[in-house]
């Protein structure tokens, strides 16, 4: 029965061109995480360098800040005016104007920063990119000058981390976003299965084997709830083959085998329980987003787990939550089949 729902994939095209996608995507991981990651995060795009006029009371503040930053100089003008004509001439990149300005929260002055860049091209976002980045250190700077100053000391800025961006996101949305696709097909399919077999009355053919109709059931569930981690196992391989280490696999594998579970399980009941493809679909669809966005309730969600688990640094919660979701799944498979074991096969 596993055999033959599996074997019968190969005719859904929408589940096989979902599975080609993830297969390009895992296999040409390290490819597409750079133009991914430029869409998710520009700052990790270089920019070249970025020319930008400062002008203003507060320019040799800007110009500090901007030395700060590779890949950005600096032109101080003297007039607003001649900035904005070389900003029209293309010999900057962008302006940047400071002005002291009386301090709307006490006595005093701060620095009001009017930035002008260009618009409509992709080089405009990074160039905003860069603008923030001096922003950003004018920040900082300003706030280790001041600081003497106050009457309380701020509140200490966490430390700067030089870390790649590409990491972030591969381990954090990349790996999630492979893993757990696979058990929502499965699932998926799951109801596909058994609710084709009730509409063109082919369950009761095969009833006339001496198998049982939740032999039949565990048939089905078994081949979709072995196909998530097959899957699984296939794109670890392959993002290691792209230079991604990923640790604790064996960990990563169990806990999507359990959610794999609990999601084929969810798809059989509901095929079971409304016996039509389309509201069966339709509820099983609403209920698995409802139960994934429910999981931030949790300490620690889902993906969360995962990505612990991918960068070898789970914690006692990580590993509670894999064995939570390995009892969630026994138990809920478990109560399923109590459930269809009291169907009526003759009724279906």
């Amino acid at each position: 029965m596993a055999r033959r729902d599996i074997r019968s994939l190969s005719r859904e095209k929408t589940i096989v061109l979902a599975l080609l996608i993830q297969l390009f995507v895992a296999g040409f991981s390290s490819f597409l995480v750079v133009g991914l990651t430029s869409l998710y995060d520009p700052s990790s795009v270089a920019a070249g360098e970025v020319e930008m006029a400062v002008t203003g009371d507060a320019r040799e503040e800007l110009e500090a800040a901007a030395a700060e930053q590779d890949g950005t100089s600096v032109t101080a003008f003297e007039s607003e005016a001649a900035a904005q004509r070389a900003f029209n001439q293309r010999q900057v990149d962008a302006i940047l104007r400071g002005e002291y300005v009386p301090s709307t929260r006490g006595p005093g002055e701060q620095i009001q920063v009017t930035a002008v860049v260009p618009e409509g091209s992709i080089r405009s976002t990074l160039i905003v990119v860069e603008v923030r980045r001096v922003l950003s250190a004018l920040e900082r700077q300003e706030r280790l000058e001041r600081t003497p100053y106050l009457e309380q000391p701020p509140v200490p800025l966490p430390d700067t981390v030089s870390a790649s961006q590409y990491f972030g996101f591969t381990y954090t949305i990349l790996i999630p976003l492979l893993l757990f696709l696979p058990p929502f097909i499965s699932g998926s399919v799951a109801v596909d299965t058994v609710t084709e077999e009730i509409e063109r009355g082919t369950m009761e053919l095969l009833r006339v084997a001496p198998v049982s109709l939740l032999d039949i059931i565990d048939g089905k569930a078994l081949g979709m709830v072995l196909l998530a981690p097959a899957q699984a196992m296939l794109w670890l391989a392959l993002l290691s083959t792209n230079g991604i280490a990923v640790s604790n696999p064996a960990a990563i594998l169990l806990f999507i085998t359990a959610v794999t579970v609990v999601v084929v399980t969810l798809g059989v009941v509901l095929g079971i329980t409304l016996q039509n493809r389309r509201p069966a679909q339709l509820l099983f669809s609403v209920l698995t987003l409802v139960l994934f966005g429910g999981a931030v309730l949790l300490p620690e969600h889902p993906a969360t787990t995962v990505a612990k688990l991918a960068v070898d640094s789970p914690t006692l919660l990580t590993y509670g939550h894999v064995g939570g979701a390995v009892l969630l799944a026994v138990t809920g498979y478990t109560v399923a089949r109590v459930y269809i074991g009291r169907v009526a096969a003759e009724a279906l």
